[in-house]
């Protein structure tokens, strides 16, 4: 076989594990891999869940093509951290351990500063292979989608393992033959003790009238022997509607594992002579049915993976508390049960019901009024809770038979912290397997660590725009003879304080207020950076321009103070470029006259009325590098209908690939084409230029003030 190579590398965040499962299975397909590809996604998923969450650096997946199958291995930065093999209550991958279950072989190797954790899958049809391949009697493949039908069908096989339904019907047949029965059955013990259906043909109920429990079995079961009976109160003819029945128990090495029966509409059908055939073939069918079991507990163990691996994933994928919450309801409503609450415990502890969903939606209102009257879940530890029962016939009328339903609780805890209660529902003759607690459970720990991010990113987005917006002016003043307008965007989504500023404000005014303003000063700056930082330089910025111009200090002696404060900070200093001007109205309100110093910021560009563009200052010293920076002041006529641009770097650095927008007098030529526009046109022209000049969203903020003689 040709051996080919190929690798992807992705950043460290939660979505990567979605796109490196993408990655692999394309890979896969293209290589006709398919049919592993099951396994792979699940293995890969598991190793790059742990590099984000442990390793915490970007990571790396290789797909090499071997000799009989694939090995695939997955690098992360951080050779020297221990390899996270977390137990079945972690809140993360599964890790080791699962590739252990998945692969022929894995292991670990160390290439200078990146740890590699690799695992090979044989090709079905190969000697090492085939163990690990096989079909279990019949049962399709998992197929790991990346959608919500992958997570659906993960969830219901890891909730309702059934055996393999070929052989079991083939079995059941041959048993209803050889006993001349009107139906039979292969009941299977599941992980809780129940007897499930495995199989049936003829006259047998699916499913059974009642509840069948290896307890309830009677002494022949427990010691393996093999029985006849007419009697109507024997626990299997009750739950099979049998007025005659033979049963034989399927045991492995001296574990009951379930119970074959024959059944009968007439009394008296069966003798002891047909007990004993029944529990020869009992015998020889004990060890394929418990492959068959163990090989579903197999693939319900990796629907079970799945299923995690996706809801994972999507909870990962927002960072909204409410969607969240929504988010949470539907992974649980109709897969795990009926109906779904998430409480949230607000400041003073009380638990509230924040999100409530019912498979049957004309039901969700009643539910939640029952809820909001029902006494709080319990906070602290996971059970069965019936606070909803315990409420007024009035409350209980509205909510109809759901108020009738059993219901667990799973606490929502996350760092420590309570952040609320999962209670999920279903009717009272429904009960909750115990697979559909486990993952209930599971689902409680990863839904409180994504309520917790969501409620953590909204805190900090609220405060960053609280800082942001005291960081601007209120408000713009009216300067006679002068248009004004302003620009403002910061990038991202608001997590972080942009290092941007702007400001325009009078000066010079009489201080009693009987005389109107008849000087007004701008500043447009850049501190390098963002965050808390970033915007502690711009706070001090901001107000020292205007206290200082409040004292009527010159623009320069202002940059020169502004530049020995920054100083004064230390290691708390941030660089800081500056254009700041003073405005005065000319005689006849024939434009202003601008006296302005540009420290290191981009220099403003003035617009004359026939559309030529030239610079309206020349570049002097950033603030914060030098302290003895001294400054000079220039001084320009900006005439009527003549347009000042001044932008921050956010503009002329605009990337789109390796251009930027002020490459080759790009700025220029963009404002050459506002010939004849307003301010507020100019200043909307620039911000529609720099959001389409590149295809992703701007990585810096921007700000722009637009001054216009008219």
């Amino acid at each position: 076989m040709e051996r080919r190579a190929t690798s992807a590398t992705f950043p460290p965040a939660a979505t990567s594990v979605a796109a490196a499962r993408r990655f692999v299975r394309r890979t896969l397909n293209e290589w006709d891999l398919a049919q592993v590809a099951d396994d792979a996604l699940l293995a890969t998923s598991e190793l790059a869940t742990n590099a984000v969450t442990y390793a915490g650096t970007a990571f790396e997946v290789r797909c090499t093509l071997e000799d009989g199958g694939v090995r695939i291995e997955v690098l992360d930065q951080h050779p020297t951290r221990h390899i996270a093999m977390p137990s079945v209550e972690a809140t993360s991958g599964r890790g080791l351990p699962s590739i252990d279950r998945l692969a022929s072989s894995w292991g670990i190797t160390y290439e200078g500063l990146t740890k590699g954790v690799w695992f090979r899958l044989d090709k079905p049809g190969t000697r090492s292979g085939e163990r690990d391949t096989a079909p279990v009697l019949g049962v399709p493949s998992l197929a790991l989608d990346d959608d919500a039908t992958g997570l659906a069908l993960a969830s219901e096989r890891a909730l309702r393992p059934r055996p393999g339904e070929d052989s079991l019907d083939g079995a059941v047949e041959a048993v209803r033959d050889v006993l001349s029965a009107d139906g039979a059955a292969v009941l299977l013990a599941d992980r809780e003790g129940d007897l499930v259906l495995g199989a049936s043909t003829g006259a047998i109920p699916d499913p059974p009238v009642a509840r069948l429990t290896v307890a309830s079995l009677g002494p022949h079961a427990r010691v393996g022997d093999p029985w006849v009976t007419a009697d109507p109160t024997d626990p299997v003819a009750a739950a099979l509607s049998a007025r005659s029945l033979v049963a034989a128990p399927l045991q492995v090495q001296g574990r009951l594992t379930g119970v074959l029966v024959a059944v009968a509409r007439d009394p008296d059908r069966f003798d002891e002579a047909a007990g004993k055939r029944l529990g020869r073939i009992a015998e020889e069918m004990a060890l394929s049915m418990e492959r068959a079991r163990i090989g579903e507990l197999e693939r319900s163990w990796r629907g079970w993976l799945s299923f995690v691996a996706e809801a994972s994933d999507l909870l990962a994928g927002t960072l909204d508390q409410e969607r969240t919450m929504a988010l949470v309801a539907q992974l649980v409503v109709p897969r795990l049960a009926t109906w779904c609450a998430v409480y949230t415990v607000d400041e003073t502890g009380a638990a509230r019901p924040a999100y409530v969903w019912h498979a049957d939606e004309t039901r969700v209102d009643g539910l939640r009024e029952l809820l909001a009257v029902a006494p709080e879940p319990p906070v602290d530890s996971s059970g069965a809770w019936n606070g909803h029962t315990a409420v007024s016939a009035a409350a209980r009328a509205v909510a109809g038979p759901t108020a009738d339903d059993m219901a667990y609780a799973f606490p929502l805890i996350a760092r420590g912290r309570r952040m609320g209660v999962l209670v999920i529902g279903r009717p009272a003759g429904d009960r909750f397997p115990q697979g559909a607690i486990d993952l209930a459970e599971e689902l409680s720990r990863r839904a409180a660590l994504a309520i917790d991010n969501a409620r953590l990113y909204t805190a900090q987005t609220t405060m960053s725009r609280a800082l942001q917006r005291s960081l601007l002016p209120p408000g713009i003043p009216e300067i006679p003879g002068l248009e004004v307008e302003v620009v403002y965007q910061p990038a991202g989504e608001g997590s972080e304080v942009g290092g941007d500023f702007y400001d325009v404000f009078e000066c010079g005014a009489d201080p009693a207020g009987l005389a109107p303003a008849t000087r007004w000063r701008f500043a447009i700056g850049d501190v390098c950076g963002t965050g808390p930082q970033a915007a502690a330089v711009t706070g001090l910025a901001r107000h020292a321009l205007r206290i200082l111009a409040a004292e009527d200090m010159p623009v320069p002696d202002v940059l020169t103070r502004l530049n020995r404060l920054i100083l004064a900070e230390g290691p708390r200093a941030r660089l800081l470029t500056l254009l700041h001007g003073e405005i005065t109205p000319r005689p006849g309100r024939d434009g202003v006259r601008i006296d302005l110093v540009s420290a290191g910021h981009p220099l403003p560009l003035v617009l004359d009325p026939d559309g030529g563009v030239h610079e309206a200052a020349r570049a002097q010293p950033l603030l914060g590098v030098f302290d003895d920076a001294e400054f000079t002041a220039q001084t320009m006529e900006l005439r009527r209908g003549q347009v000042m641009l001044c932008v921050t770097d956010g503009v002329t650095e605009r990337r789109s690939g390796d251009r930027l927008l002020g490459d080759g007098h790009g700025l220029e030529n963009l404002l050459a084409g506002c010939r004849g526009l307003s301010a507020g046109a100019v200043a909307a022209r620039i911000q529609r230029a720099v959001r389409d000049f590149g295809p992703e969203p701007s990585n810096d903020d921007v700000a722009l003030i637009v001054l216009r003689a008219s």
